[in-house]
């Protein structure tokens, strides 16, 4: 007999055929690897019991000036604050346009003539979808401001819940935007200005209600040299990233009388969605259309994925607007939610840790998200009951488990069949999770199930077959290790 260390690298692969995924990790649900070790994600609670009126999209949190801390986020027909005891404030602007709270694309089932087209056969690209709405939120200062590109208003909050104030149209300012960013020079920027869905307007500097160029001001426009249309704008590296469905560009502070130079830094790397980029110290990771790609100065580069056969591969296109990103700077992640194939709504998530450079993946229903720093946890919110939650708290999930499951490990060149007998678990404390064994003797073979067993050292077992994965479940919510776990194993005849 020979003990068979299962030392699995760190991180999904989750690229072409199953057993291309071999020695290592294939499925994966509420774990992470940090430091090289799995473990289970934070589990979350309610941050507050006030609802929205549906599902929110788009988030920020912000410190006031007195210390007092927000969360502000919006409906497809509402605008919402709550302050930090949890209290919901209703702040949507008087004559607000009400948009979507779904895509709404007419390529699907009913989309055309009955018997125009070939059963199979994929209908021409000729309609437009109308992606679902989302707000743009931004400080200005300790204000907020706000942005749908249904509506297309800029519209300001300056904290007053004494009363409590609605949001306000800023005066002067383009209407007809797609999205709005502060830059770091205090310039507001209005992307897809007046309709116009390549050209920027910013206001002048600390002033956002002046807008008309004059020699005693520093307020203009570019419109970008592009065939995409601007749907996002951040900051990185002390430059403004704008980001289009095409490409990308920065916009350079260069002073009067130019104000803004803007050049192109990627072509062929068109946002995904209004929500799907998030921006860390490393720089802005963000989702295309078929690739990950990131911008931290210089050139934008397309980011290899061990998991986008898995994630581009079932994705709903026809919602794919719904999709968002966010940082989680305790472990160094980026999170994209997004929905798969068969959901209209977010159902999965996918993870790039930039400190170690992997990936996971995963399944939970969120529909916007924040970073801590105002608040201590990262806070999410749930499209079931349209409240936020707190995340990393704990280690409740619900109707949830964390589990993490191998592609194929094989014996020699898989020819031989192997006889498993005993484990020899590798973990922070013994039964805190189980394990599961898969067994065939052919890639496309039955697969036969064994366990669970309970960690115990050795734990004893017997099953044979060509080619084994495992697959590892929490059994007990606490912060448990998997290390490098050993399977006693014997090489059998051939079959």
């Amino acid at each position: 007999m020979a003990l068979i260390d299962l030392n699995i690298p760190a991180g999904v692969y989750r690229n072409g055929t199953d057993l291309q995924s071999q020695g290592r990790w294939r499925d994966t649900n509420l774990v992470r690897w940090h430091d090289g070790v799995m473990r289970p994600v934070g589990g979350w609670r309610t941050r507050s019991d006030d609802a929205a009126n549906a599902k929110l999209r788009g988030m920020l949190t912000w410190t006031s000036n007195t210390d007092n801390r927000y969360i502000a986020s919006g409906t497809y027909n509402k605008l919402y604050v709550w302050d930090a005891g949890g209290t919901a404030y209703d702040i949507t602007p008087t004559g607000l346009t009400a948009g979507r709270e779904d895509a709404i694309a007419f390529t699907g089932y009913g989309g055309g003539f009955y018997g125009y087209y070939a059963y199979g056969v994929a209908r021409p690209d000729t309609v437009r979808i109308q992606p679902a709405t989302s707000w743009h939120l931004q400080p200005w200062g300790e204000y907020l401001l706000a942005c749908n590109s249904d509506d297309g208003k800029v519209y300001e909050w300056q904290l007053d819940t004494a009363t409590p104030t609605i949001a306000a149209q800023v005066a002067n300012a383009p209407t007809s935007n797609r999205a709005i960013v502060v830059t770091a020079e205090r310039f507001l920027f209005c992307l897809g200005a007046g309709g116009n869905p390549r050209k920027v307007q910013w206001s002048d500097r600390e002033d956002n209600t002046t807008w008309t160029p004059a020699a005693t001001n520093e307020a203009g426009d570019l419109e970008l040299n592009t065939n995409g249309q601007l749907m996002a704008g951040t900051t990185v590296q002390g430059q403004t990233l704008l980001l289009t469905s095409r490409d990308a560009h920065v916009a350079n502070y260069v002073g009067p009388p130019y104000v803004y130079g803007i050049e192109r830094v990627g072509t062929s790397c068109g946002l995904a969605a209004d929500q799907a980029y998030a921006v860390v110290d490393a720089g802005c990771f963000w989702m295309g259309v078929n690739s990950f790609y990131s911008y931290s100065g210089g050139r934008v580069q397309e980011l290899p994925s061990d998991v986008s056969d898995y994630v581009f591969n079932d994705m709903n296109r026809a919602q794919i607007s719904k999709a968002f990103a966010m940082s989680n700077s305790m472990y160094g992640e980026i999170w994209w939610f997004y929905p798969s194939g068969a959901s209209l709504e977010n159902d999965r998530y996918v993870v790039y840790n930039y400190i170690e450079n992997t990936w996971y993946i995963g399944e939970l229903a969120r529909t916007a998200g924040y970073d801590r720093g105002a608040f201590r946890q990262p806070i999410m919110a749930d499209p079931s009951d349209y409240k936020m939650y707190e995340h990393e708290i704990g280690f409740d999930y619900g109707s949830l488990t964390p589990y993490a499951e191998t592609g194929p490990f094989r014996l020699g060149t898989g020819d031989q069949v192997m006889s498993v007998v005993e484990m020899l678990p590798d973990e922070k404390t013994q039964g805190d999770v189980s394990a599961v064994f898969k067994t065939r003797f052919y890639p496309n073979g039955t697969e036969r199930s064994y366990g669970p067993y309970s960690m115990s050292n050795p734990t004893s077992m017997r099953f044979t077959g060509r080619q084994v994965r495992m697959r590892v479940e929490g059994e007990v919510l606490s912060d448990w290790r998997v290390g490098i776990n050993r399977i006693d194993a014997v090489a059998g005849g051939r079959r």
